[in-house]
């Protein structure tokens, strides 16, 4: 009986999948074209693609949960899989990376390493599926009526409050980007108390600004998003200048971690200079950044120290100017020192 549980279970989540994937494509079918569009499907058959794909995916996830239409649902959704990965490697490889609302995704984000990954995932789901198929062909016939019925009602549940907590997300970071794009100045006051937050970094652990600080040390919040060039060559360059400081440099990005992790092995960063990871631009919105590549020094009490550091050549003189100050302080500090134990 543990067995025909499982193979149900297997089968309800196959069908929730496919259900969000299907509905999220109807329900913006101008970002699905674009979507198709981008994926090089020839233009002639955009609008129909657009159209097929979602009532396609529909059909698999109701067949998926049929006794007698569930081995084929299961070969259609391995094969419908098998494609959509074999053209997203195809467009990676040629350096291209598509936005994808992917299976009931609120929002288009750029395919990667994490979409191959999730679709073996889910290849794998339609193959135990098909396997049940044939070694279980009679469920849920053979389950309780009510645990059947039960199990069906939560994984629909499930569903709804999948995608309610996606829409809920997207609309978050529609709402940061329009508080973007109406702010007046940009940038903090100079000596104002710098926001606190509390960020992923790539291994998935939380770090906050109180983290940052707690060595004492200046903290340069470097703002970048992996598919601006500008930003790459300006992180290339600061594991040099991280030698010649004493800031704590931090590179703030969004959205994937595994995608920034990689763009910062890529960009040679290393351990001396973490990545930190926004879900939305949470960080950027309340430190008032518009664009990347940006910075913003804070000091190591606590308060913004420059206003923002705008574009690649503004980063560089706002690090240069740190590390000028820094040595003139010093030579005075030297220099004071000498007169008071000097003759008298």
């Amino acid at each position: 009986m543990l067995i025909e549980y499982g193979v149900w279970v297997t089968r309800l989540a196959l069908a929730v999948v496919f259900g969000l994937s299907a509905w999220g494509k109807l329900a913006d079918r101008a970002g699905t074209r674009q979507a198709v569009g981008d994926f090089e499907v020839p233009v002639r058959w955009v609008p129909a693609v657009a159209l097929g794909l979602p009532v396609v995916e529909a059909v698999l996830a109701v067949s998926v949960l049929l006794p007698w239409t569930v081995a084929a649902a299961a070969i259609g959704a391995l094969l419908l899989l098998t494609v959509f990965t074999a053209v997203m490697v195809r467009l990676m490889r040629s350096g291209k990376r598509p936005a994808c609302s992917c299976f009931g995704a609120a929002t288009a984000t750029p395919i990667g390493a994490r979409s191959i990954v999730r679709n073996g995932v889910l290849m794998l789901l339609a193959a135990v599926v098909l396997w049940g198929a044939f070694a279980r062909p009679l469920v849920p016939a053979g389950l309780p009526a009510d645990t059947a019925t039960g199990l069906a009602f939560f994984a629909v549940v499930c569903g709804v409050l999948t995608w309610l907590a996606g829409q809920v997300g997207a609309l978050r970071r529609r709402l940061d980007e329009q508080a973007l794009s109406t702010l007046g100045a940009e940038g903090l006051p100079v000596g104002s108390v710098a926001p606190e937050f509390e960020l992923l970094d790539v291994a998935g652990d939380r770090t906050s600004l109180a983290d940052l600080l707690a060595a004492g040390r200046a903290v340069l919040l470097v703002f970048v998003h992996p598919g601006c060039e500008l930003c790459a060559a300006l992180a290339r360059e600061l594991p040099r200048w991280r030698t010649r400081t004493d800031l704590t440099m931090v590179v703030v990005g969004n959205g994937d971690a595994v995608e920034q992790a990689a763009w910062g092995v890529e960009q040679g960063l290393g351990d001396d200079i973490p990545a930190l990871v926004q879900q939305g631009n949470e960080a950027a919105l309340r430190y008032r950044v518009r664009g990347t590549p940006s910075a913003v020094l804070i000091d190591a009490d606590g308060r913004v120290a420059a206003p923002v550091a705008r574009g690649a050549i503004a980063t560089r003189e706002l690090i240069l100017a740190r590390k000028s100050v820094r040595t003139q302080l010093s030579s005075r500090s030297n220099g004071h020192h000498a007169a008071a134990h000097g003759p008298r």
